[in-house]
């Protein structure tokens, strides 16, 4: 008996290597990760940024398209993908991070958490009758190792990164960290390169500038929101050239 399945059968209900070494449903998970809406990270000696875009229907309410979450005091999540297939594999992060403070008495690592999730998402690529989560993930935090960002794939390989970003804007966002992010930057100066990163990824597709941000402190090691007004500013800062 082959150990292949049928012909043109690599992308059905199971997850198996085609004859050139490829694994289908993983890449068509990928494929609709490069389609998302952009998100991205930026670390500093300073504290971790995570940013999205967020873009909402005319008619839906705006405090419910979340792409950046809270998995703990000190850890956040951005989110593209399948958002159904995020919020299980958030939840998860939510439970470890709790458990390992009742389990330990202190706060999780942010590589432990995205380590963790990347084992269930590695898990799903090979069981028959499941399929790989639709999602990537870029984990930051602060924590006793410093500001860290982390970024999954839906294979379940994760690596570690100063300046990172995935999605549809993913290239535009690139090319600007590439020239642009230095390891001296304050959190300030990170804050405004995550906001031009995502309106230039955003204008090169004609679409609004809707961006939310999220900042954790190296000092207070506290994930907070920036309010729309805050994220406004800034992009009016930028766009006088300051």
């Amino acid at each position: 008996m082959s150990v292949f399945a049928a012909p043109g059968a690599y992308d059905r209900a199971i997850t198996v290597f085609s004859p050139d070494g490829r694994l289908f449903q993983v890449e068509y998970a990928m494929e609709l990760v490069n389609r998302g809406a952009t998100i991205l990270g930026i670390q500093s000696a300073q504290g971790v940024i995570l940013a999205a875009e967020e873009n909402i229907e005319p008619l839906e309410e705006a405090g419910y398209s979340w792409k950046i979450f809270r998995v703990d005091d000190h850890i956040g999540a951005a989110i593209v993908g399948l958002s159904s297939d995020a919020r299980i594999l958030i939840d998860q992060a939510r439970i470890y991070a709790q458990s390992n403070k009742l389990t330990y008495d202190e706060p999780i690592d942010t590589e432990v958490v995205t380590k963790r999730i990347c084992d269930i998402q590695q898990m799903y690529t090979q069981h028959a009758g499941v399929r790989p989560f639709g999602v990537s993930i870029i984990f930051g935090g602060a924590d006793k190792t410093g500001s860290r960002v982390f970024g999954t794939h839906p294979s379940g390989t994760y690596r570690g990164y100063k300046a990172t970003a995935l999605g549809a804007g993913r290239e535009t966002a690139l090319n600007i960290f590439k020239e642009e992010y230095k390891e001296d930057l304050t959190l300030e100066e990170i804050k405004k390169l995550s906001v031009k990163c995502l309106v230039k990824a955003l204008e090169a597709r004609q679409l609004p500038a809707r961006i939310k941000i999220a900042v954790i402190p190296t000092e207070t090691k506290k994930l907070e929101m920036l309010s729309d007004e805050a994220v406004d500013d800034i992009i009016k800062q930028l766009g006088s050239g300051k």
